[in-house]
């Protein structure tokens, strides 16, 4: 399909190659063609870029079942042959087909004037081009058919653009007065006129008074702490909180408190909630693969990392229920299915990937029900401890002290697991790209990288190269992981479709939640369980490794952990 800009458009039915299977259509009315056309058959969607179209749709009351994101999908097929960040637009793709000149991306949807037209979140004041879009599709499909697990991708991609827009449109479930109760709990009355709240005004003199009170000391300038510890002979040269713990000054737990609070103040206040919450839903707008691994990202309201005492005013409407899940120790599962170690892969078929290792770290394996991970003793590290601290540090690239022990352990108990990433690491070092299971790419080394790297002598040149490594050896893991999640949302979406009310209001790369009438969330939980075993057969096949999905049903998001 292709937009116009007064909200007409044109249709043409396509082959499964991309080539055109009828002349195109002509429709007036873009929206009421498009709900008329997927009532009828429910096709996949070409069109240039989801974001752009179908957030209008969704207002309007139209839901489409499948698409084909043209520009999600050229950026990862512009990311697998090492040309990342290319513009990736169809008019982009268009001229690099022709070989003419690469126009610039548009710009996104929340910098479009206001002023354009009526449909001017769906596409460009010039309206999209037919035939570009016919071809570039067809391009994509013929690239994608020599690239093993692309075609998944692209589906999961696209699927997600849809999941994205519905998110933000649905909002999730959130309790203004709850939010402001809170806020008044930890801050004090709501201020006026940009004063710190009362709390925060509290510590901030506490905290000059401890100085010695012959100054004021601003709590917010890290200028005037430093000098202020200087002044009591305690030198540093940062006010993070690590660094403060480890003074001995009766000011610093008057900053931490400070600290936490004003941070809590500055991204989820009053502000915050004026900005974000309307109608008693919380409405945040989501990048696709914002993230260069394929973790989504947002256009501000901080979705992704909402903390945990707001999360009291996540509430349910009445009748209904939050049906919380994520997906218990995912990135150590999809290393044991990537890396098809057999000792690995028995181990991750446990509901405790941790306790099923401890038997290699001198314990025995000690399953904890429902998969949820105990706490460490306070005295010393379990067996248990030694398996996480291992498996950690082999994807990420720990490898300081106890847990260079640890890792020589892992190496020689489960070779294959540590050779997968430590060969990751290696690519990266040499500045090859590496891949996810299906096919998202890293980007490639800057050349300010090959450069500084290219002597292989000095010491900024190892960190260099070192730095690499450590992202690409994470990278094969966490892109995979990523594909996962994308599979286990598109999966879910359709279930919860067929279920008729559910909705799925909120994702943050391995959780879940759902808003579900009472009486469906036992069908909903299942439907997660579902969704989380189709997830592993498109991207695993038949492999033993299980990714449970840790679930709760509550009327409150603070009570699901």
């Amino acid at each position: 399909m292709a937009a116009d800009p007064d909200g007409g458009g044109e249709l043409r039915p396509l082959a499964e190659d991309g080539s055109p299977a009828g002349p195109g259509e002509p429709v007036a009315d873009l929206i009421a063609a498009i709900a008329q056309r997927e009532s009828a058959t429910a096709p996949r969607w070409v069109w240039p870029a989801t974001a752009r179209l179908y957030p209008r749709l969704v207002r309007a009351g139209v839901r489409v079942a499948r698409c084909h994101d043209l520009e999600l999908v050229e950026s990862l097929l512009l990311g697998h042959a090492g040309r990342y960040g290319e513009p990736r637009s169809v008019r982009a793709a268009w001229a690099r087909l022709r070989g003419e000149p690469v126009p610039a991306d548009p710009l996104p949807p929340e910098e479009l004037s206001p002023q354009a037209s009526l449909f001017d979140d769906a596409a460009p004041a010039e309206g999209d081009d037919l035939e570009q879009v016919v071809a570039v599709h067809a391009d994509q499909q013929r690239r994608i058919a020599g690239l093993d697990g692309f075609a998944l991708l692209a589906a999961a991609e696209s699927a997600g653009s849809l999941i994205a827009a519905e998110l933000s449109h649905d909002g999730l479930p959130w309790s203004a007065e709850e939010h402001d109760a809170l806020l008044t709990d930890l801050l004090g009355p709501r201020p006026s006129g940009g004063l710190r709240p009362r709390r925060l005004q509290a510590l901030a003199d506490q905290i000059s008074a401890a100085f010695g009170g012959r100054a004021h000391v601003n709590p917010d300038s890290p200028g005037q702490i430093i000098k202020a510890f200087a002044s009591a002979g305690l030198t540093i040269t940062s006010t993070r909180a690590h660094v403060l713990k480890q003074l001995d000054h009766p000011a610093v737990p008057f900053l931490l408190e400070y600290k936490e609070l004003s941070r809590l103040h500055t991204a989820h206040g009053w502000a915050w909630l004026d900005t974000w919450v309307s109608g008693g839903r919380f409405r945040p707008e989501y990048v696709v693969g914002g993230v260069v691994s394929g973790r989504w990202a947002t256009n501000g309201g901080g979705a992704l990392q909402i903390p945990r005492v707001l999360r009291r005013a996540v509430v349910a409407d009445p009748g209904w229920s939050l049906v919380v899940a994520d997906a218990a120790q995912l990135e150590p599962r999809v290393l044991a299915a990537l890396a098809g170690d057999r000792a690995f892969a028995a181990a991750a078929a446990q509901g405790d990937l941790y306790a099923a290792l401890s038997d290699a770290f001198g314990g025995r394996p000690r399953p904890v029900p429902g998969g949820v991970e105990g706490r460490p003793p306070s005295d010393k590290l379990s067996a248990r401890d030694k398996a996480k601290i291992a498996l950690l540090s082999a994807m990420y690239g720990g490898g300081t002290g106890e847990a260079v022990q640890l890792l020589a352990i892992l190496k020689n108990r489960f070779p294959a697991a540590f050779d997968y990433v430590e060969s990751a690491a290696r690519a990266g070092e040499q500045g090859r790209l590496v891949r996810s299971l299906l096919g998202r790419t890293c980007p490639p080394p800057s050349a300010g990288w090959r450069e500084l790297t290219s002597t292989g002598d000095d010491a900024s040149a190892g960190q260099a190269l070192r730095s690499r490594g450590r992202f690409t050896r994470n990278f094969v893991v966490q892109a995979t992981a990523a594909d996962w999640a994308l599979a286990l949302i598109g999966s879910l979406r359709r279930r919860l479709t067929a279920l008729g009310s559910p909705q799925l209001v909120f994702f943050q790369h391995d959780e879940v939640i759902v808003h579900t009438p009472k009486e469906l969330a036992g069908q909903v939980s299942e439907a997660v369980h579902a969704a989380a075993d189709e997830a592993r057969r498109l991207l695993f096949g038949q492999t033993p490794v299980v990714f449970p999905m840790e679930t709760a049903v509550v009327d409150c998001y603070a009570d699901a952990k």
